[in-house]
């Protein structure tokens, strides 16, 4: 059992005071948006007392330190990124590939010479990046195309002439086919076009009372002119309280909004933009991946266990309540992280034993064998979904 040092990354759109509120210091006065507690090449967690990182640790023994069906199935890297999210500002919109289009990409990239620090580039690896995000406070974001019969009486009652070309694709095919087509007349529209129709979208929803127009105006003013506000509108609009969840698969739009959260992914760097952004936007691209089906966001809750159910092979999530004197102990699952964000726990394994605080977290290896949590608090473990 080791405590982990982990970096904190300050994106613009990150939240000032939640991470730092967390932790129990003072806030920088920057923007501190995310947590990363893993072996990520860009930023590994530091092993607290020691000149190494977790990255060292596990490449110089992967099979000790993930376990043998975990390099059988991922290869000799921790296939899973920890984070705490704290989001200030939305996120940009954007989509992850699947496996399939990950691997092409990243190998059509290298074959045309592009820089991998370039940033036009789409694909950082050949990885996909599913991802579930777990809300530690009322939590909101958009997620997935949700269905044109709801879209059509949200957007309807706004009674827009600017926004009737997108509804017509809706009435005349309410499928995913409509959707394809109203998203992507958004979107490639020329850039007066659509400056125009996000301006008159913002100016009609002035006024206006419901969470969508509430929703346009905020995006509005963070990124005026941006398609993807509009585009806002054919999303589903879901607010999570404080234990729920989203599981995000391949090809999934969406934007986290407003909140912070616990999120755990598959540990790929690669991201395709369509809005709320400055940063590189590949339209073609991203309309190529994208998963156009409409179908509600289903919320997840934890099951007996703690839980959080995903079809993700890379990464499981659990919640555990640890109260009232009464021990949890955890069954060995390969290679495993825990992060406190309630109270305080004592988590003891085979090698020993750590007190962790809100923000603290800590590295079990494979071969730690059951961890037992006791103390008042709530943790979080993250583990491979195989082995």
């Amino acid at each position: 059992m080791q405590l982990l040092d982990n970096p904190i990354r300050p994106y613009a759109w990150g939240s000032p005071t939640a991470i730092p509120a967390m932790l129990g210091v003072k806030p920088t006065g920057e923007p501190q948006a995310e947590l990363w507690m893993g072996a990520h090449p860009g930023s590994p967690s530091g092993l607290v007392g020691k000149e190494q990182t977790l990255l060292d640790l596990i490449s110089a023994d992967p099979e000790g330190e993930l376990g043998s069906p975990c390099v059988r199935e991922f290869g000799p890297r921790l296939p899973f990124l920890l984070k705490v999210l704290a989001a200030e500002d939305p996120l940009s919109l954007q989509a992850h590939p699947n496996p399939a289009q990950a691997k092409a990409g990243f190998e059509r990239e290298n074959a045309d010479g592009i820089p991998m620090s370039a940033p036009h580039r789409n694909y950082k690896d050949g990885d996909a990046k599913p991802e579930l995000i777990c809300a530690l406070t009322d939590f909101e974001a958009l997620v997935g195309f949700r269905p044109p019969a709801e879209t059509l009486e949200v957007v309807g009652a706004f009674g827009l002439p600017e926004l009737e070309p997108l509804l017509a694709q809706l009435r005349e095919q309410p499928d995913e086919e409509g959707v394809r087509a109203a998203f992507t007349m958004l979107m490639t529209a020329p850039a007066d076009r659509r400056r125009a129709v996000v301006d008159a979208v913002v100016a009609g929803c002035a006024g206006r009372t419901e969470p969508a127009a509430d929703l346009v105006r905020r995006l509005g003013e963070k990124h005026p002119g941006d398609p993807g506000v509009v585009a806002a509108l054919l999303l589903n609009h879901v607010r999570l309280a404080p234990g729920e969840a989203l599981y995000l698969p391949a090809g999934n739009l969406h934007a986290y909004v407003h909140g912070v959260g616990v999120e755990i992914l598959a540990n790929s760097d690669n991201v395709l933009r369509g809005g709320l952004t400055g940063k590189h936007i590949d339209l073609p691209e991203l309309l190529r991946i994208l998963d156009f089906t409409p179908r509600p966001a289903e919320v997840l809750t934890a099951d007996a266990e703690g839980r959080y159910a995903t079809p993700a092979d890379e990464f499981r999530l659990s919640r555990h309540v640890v109260a009232g004197g009464t021990e949890v102990t955890l069954d060995p699952a390969g290679p495993q992280i825990l992060l406190c964000v309630e109270g305080t726990v004592a988590a003891r394994g085979e090698a020993g034993k750590v007190d962790l605080t809100p923000g603290r977290s800590a590295w079990a290896g494979a071969g730690e064998g059951p961890v037992t949590l006791a103390g008042d608090g709530v943790v979080f473990r993250a583990t491979a979904g195989i082995g």
